[in-house]
């Protein structure tokens, strides 16, 4: 029966500098006798024994190294299993030190999996000295890449001129910080969650960045605005007369994001009969245009948001769990602006700046008033509706400094209870009756578009118009 078993020691921190390992072999006895040399040198150890049980140990815990076996199906010596495993280990993390070891002495299957990405291998039986020194060597020259990458991606994140404007210094953001931080450089698969309007393309396009794809191109979708009919010809292309109005050929967003970074936004909102296909792209790096028989392999790595419980929708049928697990390597969750107010004042600030700049106004800041408000404010719409709002303020503002009275906070602020529908505006009632409808839908664009009587595009229209 698998099984996983975590050995800890917490005797101090000079115990925990060795690093923590991932261990996978089928044979009891060969973890114990790791377990039994590894844990007096101050290693972590995760043991576990199938392929399956390492990869969910490294997409959800973080590692300094992996010794793997090659060979896991009982009276077999190919280690195909164990080579599918270094593959996929570093299709997840591309630096992370994989050491294989076999049995049998297979020169060309080590060389296989060194081609394979594996950082160096081990025969069994071992020699402890040896399986030391390789394990001392790798973990440390991995330590000490990370820290360097981080420092960079962190300096690159907060530093560099003419990025996409990321502001987060609330303590509510260190962890998304942090992680993107750490995860950048990678080519990971990032799912990035949250509610409307929290910034989840901002987070994308800082993710690309910080990437060694930045040179190329990030092809963003709004996936939610596309009609089911052109979704395909969208994301794959078609080539002329797939269909009535192909007139001529067209480059889909896999192609033209292929080496670089492609963002789905709203990727809860794909249909069903789709997703299938998008499925396939993301586990072979296949497709073919709509009406082309001809395969072409793209390269794209994956970035997708989304402000719904794709796990529920899973529950639901109404999203395939195994796409589920192919976009979210990595997950991101954004807080809402309500629970990050620190930030309030610089983006209100930044906002302020771009917005004086664009419509030439003469504008020195926020009146005391005006600040303390929207620090009080709940934001809904969170960053979004902050946007919206000062650039409102901009534009009503007669003085120097922009005044409560300019924020139009109050105003909807104001319980609607107490207005009849004939004292409010027809813009106003359309966007109190959208943000009731989405709060019914769970946040899902599609059933509250379809309990509107509106397509997705129109939603969404609104829904920016809004500020929601």
């Amino acid at each position: 029966m698998a099984e996983a078993v975590m050995v800890s020691d917490a005797k101090g921190s000079d115990r925990r500098q060795a690093g923590k390992l991932l261990v996978a072999d089928d044979q009891p006895h060969i973890l114990e006798a790791i377990r039994l040399l590894l844990k007096p040198e101050g290693y972590d150890l995760e043991l576990v024994r199938t392929p399956a049980l390492a990869l969910e140990a490294i997409a959800h815990e973080e590692f300094d190294g992996v010794l793997i076996d090659l060979n896991y199906e009982r009276d077999t010596t190919s280690g195909q299993e164990g080579l599918e495993l270094v593959a996929r280990i570093k299709e997840i993390d591309a630096q992370l030190p994989v050491i294989v070891m076999t049995a049998w002495g297979n020169i060309d299957l080590a060389v296989e999996a060194m081609r394979r990405g594996a950082s160096d291998f081990i025969q069994k039986p071992w020699e402890n000295a040896r399986l030391l020194n390789v394990l001392r060597t790798q973990t440390e020259l991995y330590r000490s890449q990370r820290r360097m990458q981080k420092l960079e991606a962190e300096n690159r994140l907060l530093r560099t001129s003419g990025a996409p404007d990321f502001i987060a210094s609330a303590p509510a953001m260190r962890g998304v910080v942090e992680m993107m931080a750490r995860i950048g450089p990678s080519d990971a698969n990032v799912l990035i969650t949250g509610e409307h309007g929290t910034g989840k393309e901002v987070v994308a396009q800082t993710l690309h960045r910080l990437s060694n794809r930045s040179d190329r191109a990030m092809v963003a979708v709004n996936t939610g605005a596309l009609p089911e009919g052109t979704f395909e010809s969208e994301l794959f292309g078609h080539v002329k007369g797939a269909f009535t109005d192909a007139r001529t050929d067209r480059i889909g967003r896999f192609e033209l994001a292929s080496g670089g970074t492609l963002f789905l936004d709203e990727i809860a909102n794909i249909p069903v009969r789709q997703q299938s296909k998008l499925l396939r792209v993301l586990e072979t790096g296949e497709m073919e245009r709509v009406g082309s028989s001809r395969t072409q392999k793209v390269n794209v790595r994956m970035l997708s948001a989304t402000n719904a419980d794709l796990r529920a929708e899973c529950e639901a049928g109404r999203f395939r769990e195994d796409l589920l697990f192919r976009l979210n390597t990595v997950e991101i969750s954004l807080p809402p602006l309500r629970d990050r107010r620190e930030d309030i004042p610089a983006l209100a600030a930044h906002f302020l700046a771009k917005y004086a700049a664009r419509y030439r106004r003469q504008l020195e800041g926020f009146e005391a008033n005006a600040l303390q408000q929207m620090l009080q404010y709940g934001w809904p719409g969170n960053v979004r509706e902050l946007d919206h709002t000062v650039e409102r303020a901009v534009l009503m503002a007669r003085g120097t400094r922009i005044e409560a009275s300019n924020l139009g906070l109050q105003a909807q602020h104001r319980s609607t209870a107490s207005q009849s529908l004939d004292e409010m505006s027809l813009e106003a009632v359309e966007a109190i009756l959208i943000r009731k409808a989405l709060a019914r839908a769970n946040g899902n664009v599609s059933h509250a578009a379809d309990a509107l009587g509106l397509s997705r595009g129109a939603l969404y229209r609104r829904i920016e118009k809004y500020g929601l």
